[in-house]
C-alpha cells in the first residue's frame, strides 16, 4: 500500500471485529440488522445498528460481506462483547458460528489518494466526517510493514479525529447515543435505518417513528469557553435541565462538543448553562 504526500492517516484498534459465519449468517443478520445487507455483494460494506425491543441503540457497526456465507461485524466504538451479547441471544436453531477477531485486527483511517491493501486487509467507506474517505481494517500482524508504505504522508492523532467526527455531527455509539436512546435522536435514521428491508430487532418501533411524528431530543453541537467540562455534563435553560453534554473536545481557547438536548424546551437562541442558577455560556453551533 502506498499513499501519496498530501494523504493523512490516523491508525486507530477497533473496538469490535465480529466474524460471523454459517448456513445462515446471511438470513439471520439480515433479520437483526437495522440497515439492508442486501445492498452489498461481496466485498461491500453496510453501516447499521443493533437495537433492542423498544428501538434503543445498544451498538453501531459495518457490516463486510466477506463471502457468501461470511461476515465481519466491525465497530469504531461499540464493545465486541456487547454485539456478541445481543447476536447470541437470537440464535436459536440457526446455523451460525460467531468468532471475536478483535484483538487481531487494526484500523488506519486515509484521507486522499491510497494505492493497494496489506496483505489481509479490507477496506470501506468510512464515517469520520461528511467528506469522503476510506478505513482499512487489516490483521496486526501486518502492522509493522506498514510504515514505509505510509511515506510522507501526515498523522492525524485522536483529539483531531474526535474534533472532526463532532464538527461533523456524527455520533459516538455508545457515548454519544446509547442504550437510553432512539436512533433518530441522534440523526441516524437516514444512514443506518431501512424502512423497507422488512422484519428486524427494533422495526416495529422505528415504523411508528417514520409514521407517527418526531422524537423529543436531539443531538446538537454546541461550543463553550475555557476547559471542557467533566462527562456527562447536565446542560440547563431558564433553571431547568434540558439535556448532557456528552461528547467533548477542546477547540482553541474553548471546546466543542456534542448534546443530546429537548427539543421541547430549548430555544436554540438563547444558549445553555452549566448549572441550574449559572448564565448562558454555552452556545449551539448552528448547522453550516
Amino acid at each position: 500500500m502506498n499513499l501519496g504526500p498530501e494523504a493523512t492517516f490516523h491508525r486507530w484498534n477497533p473496538a469490535a471485529v465480529l466474524r460471523i459465519s454459517g448456513e445462515d449468517s446471511p438470513s439471520f443478520l439480515q433479520g437483526q440488522f437495522t440497515n439492508d445487507l442486501h445492498k452489498q455483494g461481496i466485498g461491500g460494506a453496510v453501516y447499521g445498528l443493533w437495537l433492542n425491543q423498544k428501538g434503543k441503540v445498544l451498538a453501531d457497526s459495518f457490516v463486510l460481506q466477506i463471502a457468501a456465507q461470511e461476515f465481519w461485524v466491525l465497530s469504531y466504538f461499540s464493545p465486541a462483547a456487547v454485539i456478541r451479547e445481543r447476536l447470541e441471544a437470537y440464535v436459536i436453531a440457526d446455523d451460525v458460528v460467531i468468532e471475536d477477531l478483535t484483538g487481531e485486527m487494526a484500523g488506519l483511517t486515509v484521507f486522499g489518494p491510497a494505492d493497494g491493501l496489506p496483505v489481509g486487509a479490507r477496506s470501506f467507506p468510512g464515517r469520520r466526517r461528511r467528506e469522503s474517505h476510506t478505513e482499512i481494517i487489516f490483521p496486526v500482524s501486518a502492522g509493522a510493514a506498514l510504515g514505509p508504505s505510509l511515506g510522507s504522508a501526515a498523522w492525524l492523532s485522536p483529539v483531531e479525529m474526535e474534533r472532526r467526527r463532532i464538527l461533523a455531527g456524527i455520533p459516538a455509539v455508545p457515548v454519544d447515543i446509547g442504550p437510553a436512546d432512539l436512533p433518530n435522536e441522534g440523526g441516524l435514521e437516514t444512514e443506518a435505518i431501512s424502512y423497507t428491508k422488512g422484519c428486524y430487532l427494533g422495526q416495529e418501533v422505528m415504523a411508528r417513528l417514520k409514521s407517527m411524528g418526531k422524537v423529543r431530543r436531539q443531538l446538537a453541537r454546541v461550543c463553550g469557553a475555557g476547559q471542557p467540562p467533566q462527562l456527562p455534563a447536565p446542560v440547563f435553560q431558564a433553571g431547568r435541565k434540558v439535556g448532557e453534554v456528552r461528547s467533548v473536545v477542546s477547540e482553541g481557547a474553548g471546546w466543542i462538543g456534542l448534546a443530546l438536548v429537548s427539543l421541547l424546551q430549548v430555544r436554540r437562541t438563547d444558549g445553555l448553562s452549566p448549572t441550574a442558577e449559572g448564565a448562558p455560556t454555552i452556545a449551539f453551533i448552528e448547522p453550516a
